[in-house]
């Protein structure tokens, strides 16, 4: 059946086919479902490049609430405890879910999943699959199972805006696909279209993650929260790639060091160490960098005479650059690769626009607060995706109309990331964030609408005048009463005129 010719009162869009929106397809199953993407099915999403893994409380000597504690731990006062700990009691139940779609979790050799120690975790619990390659697993078997679902149908095309009826509800969505644009009415609408590393020139993820989710629920009205957070990882192996490849922090817990050129370790004498949150390690290969040192990941040793086996994707990244980690140090810089902020959801991933969700990276659930602890992300994606099916009860919409329909896109990306990695990056002041907004505010005039993404996001470093977490002001660095921000496309358009014509009347 084409996708245009599904009764609207029926179907539900969901946009974005990683991990977030392969699930909430799946679990909606048997309603019927047209899956929007911009690549054919498992291409051009930041799954398929997940390499620790799934955290969930499987081992004996763990439970819920040890996990929920890692996660307010790592969030630096904006993690929400109901929402960590509920989402680590579903943990457990998610995993089998998976073992029965045929994911190929690694196992010990009694026949129990085998369980590796990440950053911050005070546990053994990620579970993995072909050592590093846990999300190419997890993204295959889901593609599978959608794949024989008949209640599921694709349409490989970019979702360029949302339709809304009179009362303003969603109602759909506009498609593009080869310059020619098409509807998609809805009952409700799904967005679970990742995270915004591609609006930096340094990133782990898709050059296309540029945040065109949370584009899309800006100008239909949405509240955006938390957007400051970026979470820089800090070993993108720094070999020339775009996007960089990504070294694994679970190598460090496995027993690689941080060091410098001199052999030095880097994270000697800071809490933590080696294993200290992604922020912290981010910020200490940061400082040593702009010292002018080089910064190395060393596995050399029995580590990397194992790393074939034990960790083959990385293996085969470090071969690809002529590196060899069991004779030489991996060298290392930090790079954009997650986002904390996004669209505020409540408990069912709703929006505050009716007939509007967001599953994954691009919604704000409260689980990551200021900093997301490593492998929550699918984690948190899988849990929603299921909490989402439950609890979706859309009215079916009004009179279609469209609302602040988006003008063709101009693309000014070149431009965008320069500006995001040198003025929005892992330290940040006023002077570069005035300078990025009133740079970026000028691009998105022109129609370019990752600068519009990329504004939104400096607009909110720019209020948040303390450091926390994955946001660290240089001018503010101590910490405030802690509180989320929230971000409306309207505010920051009035705030951004604002701030030119006093600039102009100076």
């Amino acid at each position: 059946m084409n996708a245009l010719s599904r009764n609207p009162a029926d179907r539900v869009v969901v946009v974005g086919a990683g991990v977030a929106g392969l699930a909430v397809a799946l679990r909606l199953a048997p309603r019927p479902v047209t899956l929007v993407t911009a690549a054919p099915l498992g291409s051009g999403t930041a799954t398929g490049w997940a390499q620790g893994g799934i955290a969930a409380t499987i081992g004996a000597d763990d439970a819920p609430h040890l996990h929920a504690t890692d996660t307010e731990a790592a969030g630096a006062g904006l993690t929400e405890p109901d929402v960590a700990r509920r989402v680590a009691e579903a943990g457990p139940g998610l995993i089998d879910w998976l073992v029965g779609i045929g994911v190929p979790f690694d196992r010990r050799g009694d026949g129990l999943l085998a369980l590796g120690l990440e950053a911050a975790h005070s546990r053994r619990r990620i579970v993995r699959a072909g050592g590093d390659a846990t999300g190419r697993a997890v993204l295959d078997g889901l593609v599978r199972a959608a794949s024989i679902t008949p209640s599921i149908e694709v349409v490989v095309a970019s979702a360029r805006d949302l339709l809304r009826d009179e009362a303003g509800a969603v109602a759909g969505v506009v498609c593009e696909r080869d310059g020619a644009r098409f509807r998609i009415p809805a009952r409700a609408v799904v967005l679970a279209t990742g995270g915004v590393g591609g609006l930096y020139a340094s990133t782990t993820n898709p050059r296309g993650a540029v945040g065109r989710g949370l584009a899309l629920a800006a100008r239909a009205g949405a509240t955006l929260r938390d957007l400051e957070f970026v979470q820089f990882h800090p070993t993108a192996i720094a070999a020339g790639g775009d996007p960089m490849p990504l070294a694994t922090e679970a190598l460090r817990g496995e027993g690689a060091s941080l060091v410098d050129g001199q052999g030095n370790r880097v994270m000697a004498g800071i809490e933590g160490g080696d294993l200290a949150p992604r922020d912290v390690v981010a910020r200490g290969i940061f400082q040593a960098l702009s010292r002018g040192e080089r910064v190395y990941l060393d596995a050399r040793g029995d580590l990397g005479d194992r790393m074939g086996t034990r960790f083959p994707t990385v293996a085969s990244l470090c071969a690809t650059a002529g590196i060899d980690p069991a004779r030489e140090p991996i060298p290392v810089r930090p790079a954009a690769h997650y986002h904390m902020g996004g669209v505020l959801v409540d408990a069912t991933g709703r929006s505050t626009v009716p007939n509007l969700y967001a599953c994954g990276e691009v919604a704000s659930t409260g689980l990551h607060g200021a900093n997301r602890l490593a492998s929550n992300s699918l984690l948190e994606a899988l849990a929603f995706a299921g909490w989402i099916a439950d609890g979706l009860d859309a009215p079916p919409p009004g009179p279609v109309v469209t609302a602040r329909e988006a003008a063709p896109a101009v693309s000014r990306l070149a431009a965008v990331r320069q500006i995001m990695e040198r003025r929005v990056g892992v330290v940040r002041d006023a002077e570069g964030l005035s300078e990025a907004v009133a740079r970026l505010g000028g691009l998105a005039e022109t129609g370019c609408e990752a600068a519009l993404t990329g504004l939104l996001i400096a607009e909110s470093a720019l209020r948040r005048q303390e450091s926390r977490g994955a946001h660290w002001r240089s001018d503010h660095p101590g910490m405030i009463p802690a509180r989320h921000s929230e971000t409306r496309l309207a505010e920051v358009e009035r705030a951004f005129e604002g701030a030119r014509l006093a600039e102009l009347l100076s």
